[in-house]
């Protein structure tokens, strides 16, 4: 029986966001699941073997997941890069409590991100999204109208748990859906994932604008979190509709990517039958993989200035932070254009290590930047500095760490190491945001300077790393993306 031939170890993974890896995050590359890449070899059917196609329509259901991404980040970024400014401003926050709450935010979502997806494999993808879309809701009318750090700070917390159970459950469905749309038509699922990517990425880049236009309108703050409600009601109601009431994950009688009563591959078959010591204490006592966690957490806490000093910077250089939803748009527009060929070239001429540490030490020189620019036209020139770096940084880095998590853990590990990155970077967040929002009242060249100084001993860390191949063979690097 002819199988279709395993992912190029060269083939980028298609581009994400972001935290970030997940919607609301940072705008990174969906890495896909262990478990729909290894049915990638799966069967074709039988006496034929399909022809790649460099295009084939979607079907109704990626359609809809595709939709879904670009709806998440636009309700969700037409209100977050305004919400530093927002506690301070507004709200009269110190620089530290500022910190606190936005790296509670991201806390909420990538702590818990592995709480999604348990519940998806165990519900189904159609509860957890409801759910999570409802959650959002709530929470955005809830910020809208918080007055005190305590209702400031629960509504942030919702808003981040929302996304913790609808981003896992999206990506996970149009992951799978991409490989079986893959065996039906010959289309690589790469195409499939990067629309669903470039979607979210069209969200991220319309979402500051649609805020911005609301404070230039004199909406305020509290209309963009309304705005931003307004959206996920939409995204609510038509789910409620359109999304199939799949079963559970682990109650799928058969593998959904394979033709029904087809025998498992035989690398799950091993998978599943290898008995072997707890995977979490196999995973969380692997010195390697730790320091591959710290390594990836500085920058999530430098990614996360986004959030916290950028805001101050555009309304120090501006006296507004209207103009903060074109910085935001700038970055989405780097990605949409350059992650897949960025990704591309670094895959095949330098190691993963390589990658890393080039990208670490761009995102440091985007925060030296900052005070070394001229202002410009409009004084936004060190700002822009600081995207257009921290953009490249990341574009780097992020494909690279998640290329050498396969090199570190037991294949059998991939799915908790995977979630283990997100949710350790998210307490190194929270623990780093407080001292980072602390340094909003030291003298520019300073707090400049020690920002810098975050991503920098990430790539020192990153020295203690092995070079990595990408994967330990093809198969692999599909996994790790």
């Amino acid at each position: 029986m002819n199988r279709p031939a395993p992912a190029k170890a060269d083939e980028p993974a298609p581009a994400k966001a972001a935290e970030p890896a997940h919607a609301d995050e940072p705008p990174v590359h969906a890495a896909e699941p262990a478990h729909a890449t290894e049915r990638a070899g799966a069967p074709a059917r039988e006496g034929r073997r399909l022809r790649p196609r460099l295009a084939s329509a979607p079907t109704p259901y990626l359609r809809l997941l595709t939709a879904t991404q670009f709806a998440f980040n636009i309700g969700f970024y037409a209100v977050l890069p305004y919400l530093a400014t927002h506690l301070g401003s507004g709200l009269g926050m110190a620089g530290w409590l500022v910190g606190l709450v936005l790296g509670l935010r991201t806390f909420s979502q990538q702590g818990l991100f592995v709480v999604g997806g348990a519940l998806t494999d165990r519900y189904g993808p159609r509860p957890v999204v409801l759910a999570g879309c409802a959650l959002r809701i709530a929470g955005f009318g809830w910020l809208a109208l918080a007055g005190s750090t305590a209702t400031v700070i629960a509504a942030v917390l919702l808003i981040g748990f929302a996304a913790a159970l609808f981003s896992p459950a999206v990506e996970s469905e149009a992951a799978r859906e991409a490989v079986r749309h893959e065996r039906d038509t010959g289309t690589p699922r790469a195409h499939v994932l990067a629309l669903f990517s470039a979607a979210g990425q069209a969200g991220a880049f319309i979402g500051p604008l649609l805020g911005s236009l609301l404070l230039l309108l004199g909406g305020g703050f509290r209309a963009a979190c309304l705005a931003g409600a307004a959206v996920f009601v939409g995204v609510l109601a038509g789910h409620a509709r359109l999304m199939p009431r799949a079963t559970s994950v682990r109650d799928r009688a058969a593998d959904p990517v394979t033709e029904q009563g087809e025998a498992p591959a035989p690398d799950a078959i091993t998978r599943t039958a290898q008995p072997a010591r707890s995977p979490w204490r196999a995973v969380f006592t692997n010195r390697a993989f730790l320091l591959l966690c710290l390594a990836y957490s500085s920058y999530l806490v430098a990614y996360n200035q986004l959030y916290l000093s950028l805001p101050v910077e555009v309304e120090r250089a501006t006296g507004s932070g209207a103009a903060l939803g074109w910085l935001f748009a700038l970055s989405s527009l780097l990605v949409v254009v350059a992650q897949l060929p960025l990704t591309r070239w670094s895959a095949r001429r330098i190691a993963p290590r390589t990658a890393l540490v080039t990208g670490l030490c761009t995102v440091a020189a985007g925060f030296a930047a900052v005070p070394l620019t001229p202002a410009g036209p409009g004084g936004l020139l060190p700002g822009a500095a600081l995207v257009v770096l921290l953009t490249l940084g990341q574009m780097l880095l992020v494909p690279a760490a998640r290329g050498l998590v396969p090199d570190l853990v037991e294949d059998r590990q991939l799915g908790l190491a995977t979630g283990a990155l997100s949710s350790v970077s998210g307490i190194a967040v929270l623990a780093g945001s407080a001292a980072t929002g602390a340094l909003l009242d030291a003298p520019a060249p300073v707090r400049w300077a020690v920002l810098a100084a975050v991503p920098l001993a990430g790539a020192a860390l990153t020295f203690t790393l092995p070079a990595g191949r990408g994967g330990k063979d093809r198969r692999t690097r599909a996994v790790a993306g």
